[in-house]
């Protein structure tokens, strides 16, 4: 079996995935793509990137692989088992550094950027019968951060320090991917669930119709002393069922990324059809609206890889 059939075979068996072939022939190119867990917002977003890429750059076959998100997508692509991935720009910059406790042993340092795509909204919400109104009101609660060092616990450990609190002000904390963390709630096992995604979350979505729920605000304060890559944001009223007003939160932006090893010509293609073919990426969901060329190298928190960059040049952003 040789190397590229290995890591297919490999990926298919680490995490849910799907493949599409492309109509063309010729040589053939295999790009894996690292997505998050499949209630979230990257995996939709990486099935559409899948098609596309599938049909519009010659011989490629793609994959689409669950994961973990951010931090098992960062690590995944500098050990190349993955061509592109979707992350959070907070822990891409602790990956380049090699923030051991943000799940980093070392400096991630085959990492290249693709392109700033749309921003990350934390979104907090809470059981009405919990009482939790505000981040103080988590002290003696039970609380969902997202997988074990996953970007959304990242963000967590962030926003609770930033409120002068911790984990250990918690009654208990579960480290759970979305759709788990929404079992609990409905099962009344769990009182308050962090989620860091793009607006619309379709587990928010499905929590906000079975249970009585409350957004908790994450004031500009907390956004103000948290700094770049944190920046205030709003999830506008009519988000989620029963959701009546604006609440102010803070968001992250979200980056693809490749890794060096990733052929020039294959980072260009993966660059230049993503933003070809952003109607088929809305269609895939909303938050995709967000993703603009004009802001495709704001806040890389990394170096460009080549491929990419020439498809910037091409378009006067270099």
């Amino acid at each position: 079996m040789n190397l590229r059939l290995k890591r297919a075979a490999f990926a298919a068996i680490a995490g849910t995935s799907i493949m599409f072939s492309a109509v063309s022939a010729g040589a053939s190119e295999f790009i894996n793509i690292l997505t998050g867990g499949t209630s979230g917002v990257y995996y939709p977003l990486g099935v559409a990137l899948s098609k596309i890429y599938g049909e519009k750059i010659e011989g490629a076959r793609t994959q689409v692989q669950a994961t973990k998100a951010s931090v098992e997508n960062l690590n995944l692509l500098q050990q190349g088992r993955g061509e592109i991935a979707f992350a959070l720009g907070d822990s891409v910059k602790l990956a380049w550094e090699g923030n051991a406790d943000a799940g980093f042993k070392a400096p991630l340092d085959k990492l290249r950027g693709i392109a700033a795509i749309y921003p990350n909204y934390i979104q907090i919400m809470a059981s009405k019968e919990s009482g939790v109104k505000t981040i103080a009101d988590f002290k003696g609660k039970s609380l969902s951060v997202g997988a074990p060092k996953s970007g959304t616990e990242l963000n967590a450990r962030a926003i609770l320090a930033a409120a002068g609190m911790s984990y250990e002000d918690l009654a208990k904390t579960e480290y759970l991917p979305f759709a788990e963390s929404v079992e609990l709630m409905k099962n009344r096992q769990l009182d308050a669930t962090l989620q860091s995604a793009g607006l619309g979350v379709s587990s928010f979505k499905d929590l906000a119709t079975s249970v009585d729920v409350q957004m908790v605000a994450v004031p500009k304060e907390i956004a103000d002393k948290l700094g770049a890559p944190y920046i205030a944001a709003t999830v506008p009223a009519g988000t989620y069922q029963g959701q009546d007003a604006d609440v102010p939160t803070v968001a992250v932006v979200n980056f693809l990324v490749t890794h060096s090893e990733v052929s020039d010509e294959t980072a260009y293609q993966m660059t230049k059809q993503l933003f070809e073919n952003l109607p088929e990426m809305e269609a895939a969901h909303k938050a995709a609206a967000q993703i603009k060329l004009e802001k495709a190298l704001q806040g890389m928190p990394v170096p460009l890889h080549p491929g990419a960059e020439r498809y910037y040049k091409e378009k006067g952003l270099l």
